[in-house]
């Protein structure tokens, strides 16, 4: 986890205080907010795995994470980190559980690995990925994943919608924090479906802060080398800024398998042009039980509410629609945003990802528009992975009764600030 000042982020590329830095990490249970509660509720969502799966453990430190996975999953682990002061402990800790044949401590950098394409089941790391960043940890570690394989990661997000000053001023010079909400449409963007997400609990921070605060109160000498007050300086002012603004920012785990043909991946999908309307309205009437949703979209064609290029379709082999998505103009207390609705797939195509393949081309263009929200009323289950969460955690609701968890929003744009309150949908929907 980045550690520094407001006015001076630590110099990580001074090898003196970079030396001093680890040094007072090491013999730390840990390196990261995290606990082996969350090590196995990540795994959990991670469904079932080979007998014996394949792990990369990245930034792996002195190993907690990878020690648990050897031992509990039966996982070959590969364990990684460029601080072989960690790596020897892990190799300590593995020998001494027994799991020395299991865990594979390598020295190495996570932003140029070497190892060959599909090499892993899982793809893990727990409170590192920010070395990279986000958006680039998901671009270059998909390749490492086997078939049904997923990415692991948990990262430092804002938890509330207008960080303080001081909050900024510590986070904003060394890392850009951002919501969960625009990292669920950084995932999208990647092209992966989430399997889970989890905000972690306080305690998770205590397992990581006690210890090392335990650490600096310890090897506070005034009379000590420069880099090692320095050291103990920039920690001390990370954990003043966790007293005092902690209730900003927060670690979340992502469980992340990438978009394959099942989930679209074989589609192709694009807006609908003229010609298509005839056969989006087949779709619709035979996707839904009655023709209420087909006459919906031809209502909304004539509506002001109509957005030109966000009707999509995707595309059977002879270039007929097989499956249907529409975004249309609502608002929330005043402030646009766009609603999803309807989304059909032909019966004939259901379950071959052609309704995810749509959904995620026309929330694509959303955002490449400028969109900032999208709102959907659908099954929780099917639009989270895509990224939607509870509306309702945005202060947003429904203008009728509805099950809360059941309507959703995506942010596209959280440097917009969300709007609270009723959504206003256009007159066709007739709410």
């Amino acid at each position: 986890m980045p550690s520094g000042s407001s006015s001076s982020p630590p110099d990580f590329g001074d090898p003196d205080f970079r030396e001093a830095f680890l040094t007072l990490h090491r013999r730390l249970p840990r390196q990261a907010p995290g606990s082996d509660a969350t090590t196995r509720h990540l795994l959990s969502l991670c469904g079932p795995l080979p007998e014996r799966p394949r792990v990369l453990d990245l930034g792996c430190g002195p190993g907690r994470s990878a020690l648990l996975l050897a031992a509990e999953a039966g996982a070959e682990v590969t364990a990684v980190d460029l601080y072989e002061g960690f790596l020897d402990e892990l190799r300590e800790a593995a020998e001494a559980r027994g799991l020395g044949d299991r865990v594979h401590a390598v020295n190495a950098d996570m932003g140029a690995l070497t190892c060959e394409d599909g090499s892993f089941d899982l793809v893990w790391a727990e409170g590192s990925a920010y070395v990279v960043g986000f958006d680039r940890a998901l671009a270059s570690w998909k390749r490492l994943l086997a078939p049904g394989g997923a990415l692991v990661m948990t990262e430092c997000e804002w938890t509330v919608e207008e960080p303080s000053a001081g909050a900024r001023a510590f986070w904003d010079p060394q890392y850009a924090l951002r919501s969960t909400a625009r990292n669920l449409a950084a995932v999208q963007v990647a092209g992966y479906r989430v399997s889970g997400v989890h905000h972690q609990p306080d305690s998770d921070w205590a397992e990581y802060y006690g210890p090392l605060g335990e650490r600096v109160r310890a090897c506070d000498d005034p009379t000590a080398a420069a880099p090692a007050r320095a050291a103990i300086a920039a920690v001390r002012e990370e954990l003043d800024v966790r007293e005092r603004h902690g209730h900003e920012y927060g670690y979340t785990g992502f469980v992340l398998r990438p978009v394959t043909a099942g989930d679209g991946g074989a589609w192709r999908a694009r807006p609908e042009t003229p010609a298509d309307v005839p056969g989006v309205r087949e779709v619709n009437l035979a996707a839904f039980e009655t023709p209420l949703e087909a006459d919906l979209v031809d209502a909304l064609r004539a509506d002001a509410s109509w957005l030109p290029g966000l009707s999509y379709v995707a595309e059977r082999p002879d270039g007929s629609p097989a499956a249907h998505a529409l975004l249309t103009r609502c608002e929330v207390s005043g402030t646009p945003a766009l609603a999803l609705a309807p989304v059909a797939a032909d019966p004939a195509v259901q379950r071959s990802g052609a309704g995810s393949a749509v959904v995620r081309a026309l929330l694509a263009d959303a955002r490449r528009r400028g969109e900032a929200l999208v709102l959907v009323l659908g099954h929780p289950a099917y639009y989270a992975r895509f990224g939607f969460v509870p509306a309702s955690r945005f202060g947003i609701r429904a203008p009728f009764e509805v099950p809360d968890e059941a309507m959703m929003a995506l942010v596209l744009d959280d440097t917009v600030p969300v709007p609270a309150g009723t959504i206003a949908y256009p007159a066709p929907f007739g709410v």
